[in-house]
């Protein structure tokens, strides 16, 4: 598995680039706070409903939760799924947060 910063990703977003990120977290989670990600919550991913990401398994997969141990497990699922290019958003939310005082 592969992990980007949440520095990588906010300088990426930022210059304006078009990014494929998921929100694995639960819709309450993604209501208090969410950079744009697309919501398929850790469950979901679990038990394979993951019809939205099927066009996407061989493109760039930027995935977060609060705190990068449920993205941890959609990374390790995905690519078990033929997915290839995953990557783990270190530190989740809660370091995002703290990083960048939003």
């Amino acid at each position: 598995m592969t992990t980007i910063t949440a520095e990588e990703v906010k300088t990426r977003i930022d210059a304006g680039e078009k990014l494929h990120i998921i929100d694995v977290r639960e819709p309450h989670e993604n209501t208090e706070f969410n950079i744009g990600g697309t919501l398929i919550p850790l469950g979901n991913i679990q038990m394979m409903q993951i019809d939205d990401l099927e066009e996407l398994k061989n493109e760039e997969l930027i995935i977060y939760c609060r705190s990068g141990n449920r993205s941890g497990q959609a990374c390790l699922i995905l690519e078990t799924a033929g997915f290839t290019n995953v990557k783990n958003l270190t530190g989740g939310m809660l370091y995002w947060r703290d990083t960048f005082k939003v």
